[in-house]
């Protein structure tokens, strides 16, 4: 499965916290493991996408035997920058090292957050996809995404977004995406950065922002727990995993967005390692560990390895350039 026709959906309308890395141990069968060790580096804080998804991927490739053991690193700053500069100049040092990232690592690059991009590290898979939502506290006056868009025709200014991603990055360029479909000046939106999903969710609740721009997998949570309620997914129609969160589509705005997530190595990786790392990779598709923590997540599978990986960056790219024109983000 690939995502670019979600993309092409859409487009219609357009620190190092190793002190308290928590490491797990395989309790499946020595005899299918490929791979001793993973230490998994992560571009963001606690609580965020990038962090469940990390962690996530450990527990499956641990529980199911493939790996021996995994460990994480959390390195926030730069929007990824600070992890990705890491990763190229330890290199040397890091064949052992694997980096999640996301769409951000293609929008932050087209408009210039840091120098590098996706083409300086070594291509190991595209992993899963997660679809965007807006959230609010549970207890908010905001009933449904029309109400948030009225609330916002009324006074753009009484509206404030929140998302754990730079501006320009890509909580802020879903959240206008859905605006623009709404029919409102998606540049008058006024869009607070957080470092991380845990900061961001800390500002909903606190009031600071009036609605959040995030993953489904990490509002999946939040909701359950009775803190937040989901007004909008990007998904096509509901999913299992919330079925109680209305679809943007559904009420009324065509809008449909996934984000791919995946792991890169650093550059200079040995052809033969990175390509155990993808048949690792593969191999945990297979196993009902996998299953059970896609399942919990909302995730779905979109698996992309080695050149395929590359080729569908590279799609990507061009296609999310033109809707950052279109929208204003960047200069042609």
């Amino acid at each position: 499965m690939r995502t670019m026709k979600h993309f092409a959906s859409g487009l219609r309308t357009i620190a190092i916290a190793s002190a308290g890395a928590m490491v797990f141990a395989a309790s499946a069968n020595a005899t299918n493991k490929m791979i001793d060790s993973i230490h998994f580096l992560i571009p963001g804080g606690a609580g965020g996408g990038w962090d469940g998804t990390a962690r996530g991927t450990g527990e499956a490739l641990t529980k199911s035997g493939l790996v021996g053991s995994a460990s994480f690193e959390n390195m926030s700053g730069g929007g990824s920058g600070k992890a990705i500069n890491y990763l190229i100049e330890n290199a040397a040092s890091s064949k052992g090292t694997l980096m999640v990232n996301s769409t951000p690592i293609i929008i932050r690059s087209l408009v210039g957050r840091f120098p590098h991009n996706f083409r300086d590290l070594t291509m190991i898979a595209g992993t899963i996809g997660d679809y965007a939502a807006l959230i609010v506290k549970e207890d908010s006056p905001i009933t449904d995404l029309k109400d948030l868009i009225a609330r916002f025709n009324a006074n753009p200014r009484s509206i404030k977004v929140g998302g754990g991603s730079v501006p320009g990055g890509m909580d802020h360029l879903v959240a206008a995406m859905i605006f623009k479909a709404a029919g409102a000046d998606a540049n008058k939106v006024k869009y607070i950065p957080y470092d991380t999903g845990g900061k961001l969710n800390a500002a909903i609740l606190a009031g600071e922002v009036t609605v959040g721009s995030t993953g489904f997998s990490e509002a999946i949570g939040l909701t359950k727990a009775g803190e937040m309620r989901v007004i909008a997914v990007t998904a096509p129609e509901r999913l299992e995993a919330l079925p109680e969160a209305p679809t943007v589509k559904e009420q009324g705005y065509d809008v449909e967005f996934v984000n791919w997530r995946g792991f890169f190595a650093a550059p200079g990786l040995p052809a033969d390692t990175a390509e155990t790392y993808r048949n690792v990779i593969a191999a945990m598709y297979e196993t009902k560990e996998w299953d059970e923590v896609r399942n919990r997540n909302g995730w779905v599978n979109i698996h992309n390895s080695g050149d395929d990986f590359t080729k569908f960056l590279e799609d990507q790219e061009s296609t999310i350039k033109s809707l950052m024109i279109e929208l204003g983000f960047i200069r042609k």
